[in-house]
């Protein structure tokens, strides 16, 4: 195809560098776990109980054997401690950065076959030779995108993907706010169901290459300490301050409430893993945790104005009888 010259203007190429501009770059962090899987033909994978939906359903979706373990309350994995097969793979999930880079080594020593999952851990650099995947629009303002640290090259033909017609709720919420496009935001996180293995897009490619991550990752942690000052959480995922902070996890003892209270001043506090509240008792360890550790914002979108105000609106909303 020719190249078009002239007409109207389109985005600029950003100028700057990618945090990560030597890892694979693919649509998705799903769709980075299931080239994974298929390129190091594993058939069976072994799951945390706590975990979103979607990494199960693209497991089934391509016939892997799943078997699930659970954590104890220190976040260690109750699992045989054994080298698995090599067909056989453990997934560890990085909850809020509380996984260090000992504990990986560690797990990587007694099992062999692991995948990282750093979705929650953007600016903790993979380790040489374990398999790592992150999701960028946790931590950034695209539509999709994620990158893949592995040695395991795809032997594929990767097709491209394209992201323009899943910007409208990012673009809409910068002029105006997040109400209004919350249908949108919806309807383009449920087109991701099925989702083939793509290469990261043109666009999203782009739009990383003109973040600060310097700035960003100082202005996290800034806004966690000053949650943390503010409002103290006594929890299992307090215990490491990982570099560039993904949210401040606030314990609550009866979080689904006050979950309902902070909305009503328009302070929107995600449940990320709703499945597990819907299948797990509501004495298990991954209930509580799914319901009552509230993930406070503390990314580089706000500063020490937001963070104190909302630090005031949560303890006006825990006194409320």
């Amino acid at each position: 195809m020719k190249k078009e010259i002239g007409g109207y203007f389109q985005l600029e190429e950003l100028q700057g560098t990618e945090y990560y501009p030597d890892l694979y770059r693919v649509n998705l962090g799903r769709t980075a776990l299931l080239w994974l899987l298929q390129t190091k033909g594993y058939k069976k994978i072994i799951l945390p109980v706590f975990l979103c939906a979607s990494v199960t359903e693209i497991c089934e979706e391509n016939h892997i054997q799943i078997e699930f373990y659970h954590l104890d309350e220190n976040l260690n994995v109750k699992y045989p401690r054994k080298k698995l097969d090599e067909d056989e793979v453990l997934y560890l999930v990085n909850y809020y950065g509380q996984l260090t880079d000992e504990q990986i080594l560690e797990y990587s020593r007694i099992y062999g076959n692991i995948i990282v999952d750093h979705t929650h851990a953007f600016f903790q650099k993979p380790l040489p030779g374990i398999d790592t995947l992150y999701s960028c629009r946790k931590f950034w303002g695209v539509s999709d995108g994620a990158y893949l640290s592995t040695d395991a090259g795809f032997t594929g033909e990767i097709p491209q993907d394209y992201s323009a017609d899943r910007m409208k709720h990012i673009l809409g919420r910068y002029e105006r706010d997040a109400g209004t496009y919350y249908k949108d935001m919806l309807k383009n996180a449920a087109g991701y169901e099925h989702m083939e293995i793509r290469r990261m897009s043109a666009l999203t490619r782009n739009l990383l290459k003109g973040i600060d991550y310097e700035k960003a990752a100082k202005k996290r942690e800034e806004n966690y300490e000053i949650l943390a000052g503010l409002l103290g959480s006594d929890s299992v995922f307090n215990r490491v301050i990982p570099k560039a902070p993904f949210v401040y996890p606030y314990f609550h003892v009866n979080g689904s409430e006050l979950r309902k209270r902070l909305a009503e001043h328009k302070i929107f506090v995600p449940v990320y893993w709703k499945n597990v509240m819907e299948t797990c008792d509501r004495d298990s360890l991954e209930y509580h945790w799914a319901a009552d550790i509230l993930p406070l914002p503390c990314d580089q979108r706000y500063g020490p104005e937001e963070m104190e105000y909302m630090a005031a609106v949560v303890k006006e909303c825990e006194e409320i009888k």
